[in-house]
């Protein structure tokens, strides 16, 4: 496996664990308070990972491996 593909996956992993840390932190009830502030964080910052991935992927398209 090359480093780019380790990276894409690195990155698609990452975005679903924002995503999924997310969803429990929204939909659990019974968490405290202190959650929904990091459950919306978590949304924001899976959106920055799949922009990050976007842009990484037109980036070294061009690369040949």
């Amino acid at each position: 496996m090359s480093l780019r593909n380790f990276h894409i996956a690195f990155i698609s992993v990452a975005t679903l664990f924002f995503w999924g840390f997310a969803a429990w932190c929204l939909l659990v009830m019974g968490l405290p308070e202190m959650f929904k502030p990091m459950g919306w964080i978590s949304i924001v910052f899976g959106f920055g990972m799949l922009i990050y991935g976007i842009c990484f992927l037109k980036k070294t398209k061009s690369l040949i491996l």
